[in-house]
């Protein structure tokens, strides 16, 4: 049996449809460009109103990065080359070999486009091909219908509810829904997923 995972290491993951960079502060004003629409963070944990939030939200990403535990990405469409969004690996446990993927959040033109469907296939990818994953770990608020339906689209079991989880930027606590994907399931989910990027190139999925 393998034992334990590599150490999560900064990659470009690139498909037909978008490219995830790994997140640095040259991408600051990418973000903010399209990054100040409150309905975007409506549902998030973190809120980022203004380039200086912005910043703070890039730093603290990268602050956990060199913990070792997380990888941002930038998401960027290709065919444009602009930037779109974010998203991350997040609590990386290399020796119980499972990861999440959340953190999540798209410009609201791109929301529900294939961007998303390809970020979470080559993430999911990555995981499992690459990192030698066992798990895959998705969250999100019990309120995000969207992106609770998206997961189940994709192949995610889920498993259940956290009560008063997480303290939210509004003041609320939120009770956190939890899915996760396993390493045998992953081939069928794999297949799933590439079946969608062809037939519709619009289902997307979240998760934070």
């Amino acid at each position: 049996m393998k034992r334990g995972s590599p150490a999560l290491e900064p990659v470009v993951l690139e498909g037909s449809f978008v490219r995830l960079e790994p997140m640095t502060l040259d991408h600051h004003a990418g973000l903010t460009e399209i990054g100040l629409d409150p309905e975007v963070w409506r549902l998030t944990v973190a809120v980022v109103r203004t380039p200086e939030e912005m910043r703070s939200y890039m730093e603290s990403a990268l602050r956990l990065q060199r913990e070792g535990t997380s990888l941002p990405f930038v998401t960027i469409e290709r065919s444009s080359g602009r930037v779109v969004g974010s998203t991350r690996f997040g609590n990386y446990d290399p020796a119980n070999r499972r990861i999440e993927i959340g953190w999540t959040w798209l410009a609201r033109p791109w929301q529900r486009t294939a961007v998303n469907t390809e970020a979470k296939y080559l993430m999911l990818s990555h995981a499992f091909e690459k990192l030698g994953c066992v798990r895959v770990e998705f969250k999100t608020d019990v309120l995000n219908s969207p992106s609770r339906k998206a997961m189940l689209r994709i192949g995610a079991t889920e498993e259940g509810v956290l009560r008063k989880h997480t303290l939210m930027w509004t003041g609320r606590y939120r009770d956190s829904i939890y899915y996760s994907i396993l390493d045998e399931e992953w081939p069928q989910v794999k297949e799933q997923l590439e079946k969608m990027l062809v037939r519709r190139p619009g289902a997307g999925a979240a998760g934070d």
